[in-house]
């Protein structure tokens, strides 16, 4: 009955959290740092100071430096010609905006064969990622996040032709490395034309940055893009890659060492199992999801706010072919009590009345793997759903016409 009232008033769902999301920006104003380094910090790509930059903040993270590469500068360089007011709240209505649109592009990917989206079902998606820990903590920081997984969802899903699929998703990964991960994508359904464009545009806007800037491009490259320190402590449970999750719950030294690269390679073979049985029944959301969860759990540095990708991967799990498979159901509950009860900022809050703790107290590392375990909970339940698709190649190339 609940079910069938939401749907039937989905606009109205989705006004009333946009009006709530309202009241609590203004009742309780965020405070967006990283919005506020992107506005400062670009200006300094042309005078050799933008990785010298710091904002300074407070403790536990005292200074905030620019961390991407010079071409997100040039994107951001706009930002610096605008009062500060008019820059957040056009980047928060462009945030709530690229919600929708991811919400809206995974409904497609879900059905690539349908006329047009489920409108109700991509309304109360939007209504319910609006208050998803990811989401809350990008819009509060003024992250780029969503923007970013917006540009991606919309290259791979909206637009048509190879060069402007691949073309979007390059300077995706040129402004933000983790978009790059949407390349797997793009191989995995074969579309060669369009990965390759992706890698042409990904490296112009490269060389034109090196260019406009070639003494911070020659430091991020050579010197700071491995630099994982300066991003900030990997050790927090406010990171949730696998590199983060095992490092709380492991002593480090070589043992350390040997148990991550056996957790990097059994994600791995789990991922490309989930990939492979995705690609054999045309599952196109369940090919997106994988690839980019993978690439967040094996990045050095996976903030909490990085994993906005929860929310294409929830509508897989509640809409796609495993719904009503009880690995699904429980992978689902996973999700839901982890972002929407904001269980990361309960425990970031636990660990900041903590010095750097060595060993990393159990309490705090077990449930701080809670990103890395929903994700492999993901990837197995991609994986299981048996097969009873058309072969890629097969008499309905759906790929191939995506491809053109």
């Amino acid at each position: 009955m609940i079910g069938t009232w939401t749907t039937r008033h989905a606009a109205w769902c989705l006004a009333a959290s946009l009006a709530l999301h309202l009241l609590a920006v203004l009742v309780f104003p965020p405070q967006p740092l990283d919005l506020r380094v992107y506005r400062e910090a670009s200006p300094l790509v042309f005078s050799g100071g933008l990785y010298d930059y710091r904002l300074h903040t407070g403790p536990p993270i005292p200074v905030l430096p620019f961390t991407y590469p010079p071409f997100a500068a040039l994107v951001f360089l706009p930002l610096s010609h605008l009062p500060w007011t008019a820059v957040v709240v056009l980047w928060q209505a462009a945030s709530v905006a690229a919600l929708a649109v991811i919400g809206y592009c995974a409904d497609r990917l879900l059905s690539p064969g349908a006329d047009r989206p489920e409108a109700p079902r991509v309304l109360l998606w939007t209504t319910a990622g609006l208050w998803l820990e990811p989401v809350r903590h990008t819009l509060d920081q003024g992250q780029v996040n969503l923007l970013l997984a917006a540009l991606v969802m919309t290259a791979l899903v909206v637009l048509r032709g190879a060069a402007a699929r691949g073309a979007a998703l390059g300077l995706a990964a040129a402004v933000k490395l983790t978009p790059a991960f949407g390349g797997l994508y793009l191989l995995a359904t074969r579309q060669w034309r369009a990965a390759a464009w992706a890698l042409a545009a990904g490296g112009g806007a490269t060389a034109l940055a090196w260019l406009a800037a070639p003494h911070e491009s020659a430091r991020y490259w050579f010197t700071l893009v491995t630099d994982t320190q300066r991003i900030g402590p990997a050790w927090s449970v406010r990171n949730q890659s696998l590199r983060g999750a095992l490092g709380r719950l492991l002593d480090p030294g070589p043992g350390a060492s040997v148990a991550w690269w056996t957790a990097l390679l059994l994600v791995t073979v789990v991922a490309a199992w989930a990939l492979r049985s995705a690609v054999r029944r045309q599952d196109l959301l369940g090919i997106l999801v994988t690839a980019e969860l993978y690439g967040l759990l094996v990045s050095p540095i996976s903030w909490s706010h990085h994993w906005v990708w929860c929310l294409p991967a929830m509508m897989w799990l509640a809409h796609g072919p495993g719904r009503a498979s009880l690995l699904n159901r429980v992978t689902l509950a996973a999700w839901t009590v982890t972002t929407a009860a904001r269980l990361v900022p309960l425990l970031i809050r636990m660990e900041d009345g903590l010095a750097h703790p060595s060993p990393y107290p159990a309490v705090l590392a077990w449930p701080g793997t809670a990103y890395a375990a929903c994700a492999v909970l993901t990837f197995a339940a991609v994986a299981a759903r048996p097969y009873g698709g058309q072969p890629v190649g097969g008499s309905r190339p759906l790929y191939a016409e995506r491809a053109r």
